[in-house]
């Protein structure tokens, strides 16, 4: 079977949208309700291994990435995930190695999840929102209880075993409004690796066309710039925050990693618990379903004419304030789940979010510029060595004057 045309990273939801939590901005649970009422959301074994083996051979990498999301995914228990390594092994290639990483809210994991965490060399992305009132605010269980004390017990946890983690913090309009309170606590836990991921949701029948909920365009760019401030005073080289590091991505001629901030979508599909196949995580509906590895080949749903189709309608929407725009290559328009609002000049589909990430990214372009300018210096040859003159002290001086030698340069 050929490879896929260009690098991918599956979102596999082997649980669908099945989650312990009811997090009121959780866009996700609804998908649900996609399904026939008391069908199971557990990926039946067949499934999962025609998944793994179909990911294995489309992949482009010496190194194969798995990402496991969901809902929960961890709410199908760890002998789940035995299970998962176990058919990797076996349908792993000789001189390929596999990776993974799970995303969770992390209320579930306990020592033994940890160690096998640690053990097999996963990469764990935790949600957690910031202090305890900020967190609690939105996450919650689905009995409205909090969460916090959980989730950092699941945080202290994987520290204690060594396992790698991301903290993802989804800002909000409320926490967005206390930009070196959220940062600060994220510190204070010692979180080393940090994604700040702005909510947004659709609201029609509201004035702003959004939900109260929503993340303020303006105050996210404000939130991000004042972060910024800190981290460069402070942490830079210590902390990694994923959009510091897109931000000066382009400026080294490197693609965004982030999905956002490619020119094109497509790259970070969906396989939901049965097979089906969707070109993004926000567009998980029956209009988007491409078809079923279980009769198409990944590879094939990877490279179709819909789902490149898809990825392409990124770049040819984009407004022409866009276009011009001094940060089009920071940025790219964003996310297309958030375009939805006309540009100063009545274009459709500019993001929700341009203010801010405009602001943001206009911030930070100086430091980009020097970063970039002292890895050219770096990368420069040496300069040649300087040549003994053969001159004679009464020959003509090099140096054009008419002078001889040595009455002109053989002093100096």
């Amino acid at each position: 079977m050929a490879n896929a045309s260009r690098e991918f990273q599956v979102f596999a939801k082997p649980a669908g949208a099945l989650c312990n939590l009811a997090c009121h901005y959780c866009y996700y649970l609804e998908k649900e309700h996609l399904h026939a009422p008391g069908e199971s959301f557990r990926m039946r074994d067949e499934v999962l291994e025609q998944y793994i083996v179909q990911h294995i051979a489309a992949s482009t990498e010496a190194v194969i990435h798995f990402s496991w999301h969901g809902g929960e995914p961890t709410i199908l228990g760890l002998d789940y995930f035995r299970k998962i390594v176990a058919l990797q092994r076996r349908h792993r290639p000789a001189g390929r190695r596999i990776v993974n990483g799970v995303q969770t809210n992390g209320t579930l994991l306990d020592d033994d999840w940890c160690r096998f965490l640690a053990a097999e060399g996963f990469a764990v992305g935790l949600s957690l929102d910031g202090p305890r009132p900020m967190h609690d605010r939105y996450r919650v269980t689905k009995e409205g209880e909090p969460t916090f004390e959980r989730v950092l017990r699941g945080y202290r946890l994987l520290q204690q075993h060594g396992v790698l983690c991301e903290v993802l913090c989804v800002v909000n309009a409320h926490n967005v409004q206390y930009p070196l309170e959220v940062y600060r606590f994220l510190k204070q836990i010692d979180a080393r690796h940090i994604s700040f991921l702005p909510l947004v949701e659709r609201a029609p029948e509201a004035r702003d066309g959004v939900s109260e909920r929503t993340v303020p365009a303006e105050a996210w760019g404000r939130f991000l710039c004042t972060v910024f401030d800190e981290w460069l005073a402070r942490d830079i080289g210590r902390i990694k925050v994923q959009i510091f590091e897109e931000a000066v991505r382009p400026a080294f001629g490197q693609e965004h990693t982030l999905c956002i901030f490619r020119a094109t979508c497509g790259g970070v599909p969906v396989i939901e618990h049965r097979g089906d196949f969707f070109p993004c995580d926000h567009f998980v509906d029956p209009e988007h379903c491409l078809g079923n590895i279980q009769s198409t080949p990944l590879v094939e749903l990877l490279d179709s004419p819909r789902q490149k189709a898809f990825g392409q309608a990124k770049r040819d929407t984009l407004p022409g304030c866009c276009r011009t725009c001094e940060v089009l290559a920071m940025c790219n328009g964003a996310c297309p789940k958030d375009r939805f609002l006309l540009s100063p000049a009545g274009e459709p589909c500019l993001n929700y979010l341009c203010v801010g990430y405009k602001r943001f990214f206009t911030y930070c372009r100086p430091f980009v510029a020097e970063v970039a300018a002292a890895w050219r210096r770096q990368q420069m040859p040496p300069a040649p060595a300087p040549t003994v003159s053969r001159t004679g002290r009464n020959d003509p001086c090099p140096c054009g004057s008419g002078k001889k030698y040595k009455n002109c340069c053989m002093g100096r």
